[in-house]
Protein backbone atom coordinates (compact mmCIF):
# COMPACT_ATOMS: atom_id res chain seq x y z
CA UNK A 1 0.00 0.00 0.00
CA UNK A 2 1.79 3.23 -0.59
CA UNK A 3 1.59 6.25 1.45
CA UNK A 4 0.06 9.30 1.65
CA UNK A 5 3.04 11.50 0.56
CA UNK A 6 3.68 8.66 -2.54
CA UNK A 7 -0.06 9.32 -3.45
CA UNK A 8 0.13 13.22 -2.82
CA UNK A 9 3.00 12.98 -5.11
CA UNK A 10 1.75 10.90 -8.00
CA UNK A 11 -1.49 12.77 -7.87
CA UNK A 12 0.34 16.10 -8.31
CA UNK A 13 2.68 15.15 -10.92
CA UNK A 14 -0.66 14.54 -12.64
CA UNK A 15 -2.09 17.66 -12.12
CA UNK A 16 1.34 19.08 -13.70
CA UNK A 17 0.98 16.67 -16.95
CA UNK A 18 -2.63 18.91 -17.07
CA UNK A 19 -0.59 21.84 -16.22
CA UNK A 20 1.71 21.47 -19.38
CA UNK A 21 -1.46 20.59 -21.72
CA UNK A 22 -3.10 24.15 -20.54
CA UNK A 23 0.17 25.97 -21.79
CA UNK A 24 0.63 24.06 -25.37
CA UNK A 25 -2.78 25.44 -25.69
CA UNK A 26 -1.70 28.93 -24.78
CA UNK A 27 -3.60 28.72 -21.42
CA UNK A 28 -2.07 30.05 -18.20
CA UNK A 29 -0.72 26.78 -17.05
CA UNK A 30 -2.51 25.29 -13.88
CA UNK A 31 -3.63 21.62 -14.09
CA UNK A 32 -6.25 19.92 -11.29
CA UNK A 33 -7.30 16.46 -10.40
CA UNK A 34 -10.05 15.15 -7.54
CA UNK A 35 -9.32 11.91 -6.37
CA UNK A 36 -12.09 9.95 -4.23
CA UNK A 37 -10.85 6.58 -2.71
CA UNK A 38 -7.48 7.40 -4.67
CA UNK A 39 -8.79 7.46 -8.02
CA UNK A 40 -9.47 10.41 -10.38
CA UNK A 41 -12.98 10.96 -10.75
CA UNK A 42 -12.43 14.68 -12.56
CA UNK A 43 -9.54 16.68 -13.99
CA UNK A 44 -9.54 19.93 -16.19
CA UNK A 45 -7.05 22.42 -17.14
CA UNK A 46 -7.12 25.86 -17.40
CA UNK A 47 -9.21 26.76 -21.02
CA UNK A 48 -10.63 30.62 -20.18
CA UNK A 49 -9.40 31.93 -23.12
CA UNK A 50 -9.91 28.60 -25.29
CA UNK A 51 -13.81 28.16 -24.07
CA UNK A 52 -14.44 32.25 -23.73
CA UNK A 53 -15.73 31.15 -19.99
CA UNK A 54 -14.03 33.29 -17.19
CA UNK A 55 -14.84 30.37 -14.80
CA UNK A 56 -13.31 27.88 -16.96
CA UNK A 57 -10.18 27.70 -14.30
CA UNK A 58 -8.54 24.28 -14.22
CA UNK A 59 -10.68 23.68 -10.67
CA UNK A 60 -13.58 24.51 -12.16
CA UNK A 61 -13.06 22.24 -15.07
CA UNK A 62 -12.34 19.74 -12.80
CA UNK A 63 -14.97 19.96 -10.09
CA UNK A 64 -17.69 20.30 -12.78
CA UNK A 65 -16.58 16.60 -14.51
CA UNK A 66 -15.88 14.88 -11.12
CA UNK A 67 -20.18 16.29 -10.23
CA UNK A 68 -21.26 15.02 -13.45
CA UNK A 69 -19.48 11.88 -13.31
CA UNK A 70 -20.54 10.99 -9.61
CA UNK A 71 -24.03 11.72 -10.39
CA UNK A 72 -23.81 14.76 -6.99
CA UNK A 73 -22.47 18.37 -7.14
CA UNK A 74 -21.27 17.17 -2.88
CA UNK A 75 -18.17 15.83 -3.84
CA UNK A 76 -17.94 14.89 0.42
CA UNK A 77 -14.26 13.46 1.43
CA UNK A 78 -12.38 13.91 -2.47
CA UNK A 79 -9.27 15.49 -2.41
CA UNK A 80 -8.61 17.97 -5.12
CA UNK A 81 -4.99 18.34 -6.59
CA UNK A 82 -4.03 21.77 -8.26
CA UNK A 83 -0.71 23.43 -9.19
CA UNK A 84 -1.65 26.70 -8.18
CA UNK A 85 -3.11 27.97 -4.99
CA UNK A 86 -6.86 28.25 -5.78
CA UNK A 87 -8.74 31.74 -6.12
CA UNK A 88 -11.47 33.15 -4.17
CA UNK A 89 -14.10 31.47 -7.39
CA UNK A 90 -12.41 28.23 -6.79
CA UNK A 91 -12.09 28.18 -3.21
CA UNK A 92 -15.80 29.05 -3.09
CA UNK A 93 -17.20 26.57 -5.11
CA UNK A 94 -15.22 23.38 -3.52
CA UNK A 95 -16.41 25.08 -0.34
CA UNK A 96 -19.85 24.65 -1.79
CA UNK A 97 -19.04 20.58 -2.99
CA UNK A 98 -17.76 19.87 -0.08
CA UNK A 99 -14.44 18.80 -0.93
CA UNK A 100 -12.46 17.55 1.91
CA UNK A 101 -8.94 18.31 1.41
CA UNK A 102 -6.94 20.57 -0.95
CA UNK A 103 -3.49 20.13 -1.78
CA UNK A 104 -1.94 22.76 -4.39
CA UNK A 105 1.51 23.39 -5.49
CA UNK A 106 2.77 27.29 -5.74
CA UNK A 107 1.42 30.11 -3.79
CA UNK A 108 -0.56 32.91 -5.41
CA UNK A 109 0.50 36.23 -3.50
CA UNK A 110 -1.76 38.08 -5.96
CA UNK A 111 -4.45 36.48 -5.55
CA UNK A 112 -4.53 32.58 -3.43
CA UNK A 113 -7.54 32.32 -1.07
CA UNK A 114 -5.65 29.34 0.92
CA UNK A 115 -4.15 31.38 3.28
CA UNK A 116 -2.05 33.96 1.06
CA UNK A 117 -4.09 36.59 0.29
CA UNK A 118 -7.70 35.26 2.19
CA UNK A 119 -8.12 31.87 3.34
CA UNK A 120 -11.73 31.02 2.09
CA UNK A 121 -11.15 26.87 2.39
CA UNK A 122 -10.46 27.47 6.38
CA UNK A 123 -12.51 30.24 7.14
CA UNK A 124 -14.86 29.43 10.93
CA UNK A 125 -17.58 32.13 9.00
CA UNK A 126 -18.78 29.31 6.05
CA UNK A 127 -20.52 26.03 6.95
CA UNK A 128 -17.38 23.81 5.82
CA UNK A 129 -13.84 23.67 6.15
CA UNK A 130 -11.29 21.43 3.94
CA UNK A 131 -7.88 20.62 4.75
CA UNK A 132 -5.16 22.17 3.14
CA UNK A 133 -1.73 21.51 2.06
CA UNK A 134 0.43 23.94 0.15
CA UNK A 135 3.62 23.83 -1.62
CA UNK A 136 4.05 20.29 -2.55
CA UNK A 137 6.18 20.11 -6.11
CA UNK A 138 6.13 23.80 -5.30
CA UNK A 139 9.32 24.51 -6.99
CA UNK A 140 8.10 22.29 -10.28
CA UNK A 141 4.30 23.98 -10.46
CA UNK A 142 6.09 27.32 -9.92
CA UNK A 143 8.81 27.49 -12.65
CA UNK A 144 5.93 25.90 -15.08
CA UNK A 145 4.33 29.45 -14.40
CA UNK A 146 7.49 31.57 -14.43
CA UNK A 147 8.37 29.75 -18.13
CA UNK A 148 5.31 30.61 -19.02
CA UNK A 149 4.94 34.04 -18.80
CA UNK A 150 8.60 34.83 -19.12
CA UNK A 151 7.70 33.64 -22.64
CA UNK A 152 5.14 35.81 -22.94
CA UNK A 153 6.57 38.62 -21.25
CA UNK A 154 5.50 40.96 -23.99
CA UNK A 155 1.89 40.06 -24.06
CA UNK A 156 1.28 39.25 -20.32
CA UNK A 157 -1.15 41.17 -18.18
CA UNK A 158 -0.54 42.61 -15.00
CA UNK A 159 -1.93 39.62 -13.01
CA UNK A 160 1.43 37.67 -14.88
CA UNK A 161 4.16 39.72 -12.51
CA UNK A 162 2.08 38.42 -9.35
CA UNK A 163 1.93 34.95 -10.69
CA UNK A 164 5.76 35.11 -11.55
CA UNK A 165 6.64 35.55 -7.97
CA UNK A 166 5.00 32.19 -7.24
CA UNK A 167 6.15 28.85 -6.00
Amino acid sequence: MTSVDEQDDYWMHRALALARRAAAAGEVPVGAVLVLDNEAVGEGWNRPISSCDPTAHAEMVTLRAAAARLGNYRLVNSTLYVTLEPCAMCAGAMIHARVGRVVFGATDPGAGAAGSVFNILQTERLNHRAEVTGGLLAEECGALLRDFFRARRGKSDAGADALLSAG
